[in-house]
């Protein structure tokens, strides 16, 4: 058992300033190979239909990705639901 004056929490605070820049740098590229390689597997085989149906939705989770503050205000927006302290 841990004393009760021993806390989980950091003493400073939790520190995400970078996190979503680390996001985007480790799944932006990513998306963006396997985005094209299913849209490519889609035209060779004549399935327009499900080529556009899948650029509507990779058009939708690009944007996760590439439009500025939308990761950090998500994540506040979770937080502060979780009941987390946000200064």
């Amino acid at each position: 058992m841990l004393p009760q004056h021993v806390s989980a929490e950091p003493a400073n605070g939790l520190n995400t300033d970078d996190l979503a820049k680390w996001l985007r740098q480790i799944f932006g590229p990513l998306f963006l190979v396997i985005v094209s390689i299913v849209a490519i597997f889609f035209l060779f085989t004549r399935e327009i239909t499900r080529f556009v149906q899948f650029i509507i939705l990779a058009i939708g989770i690009g944007v996760i990705f590439y439009v500025p503050n939308i990761i950090e205000t998500t994540a506040k927006a979770i937080a502060k639901a979780l009941g987390v302290s946000i200064t």
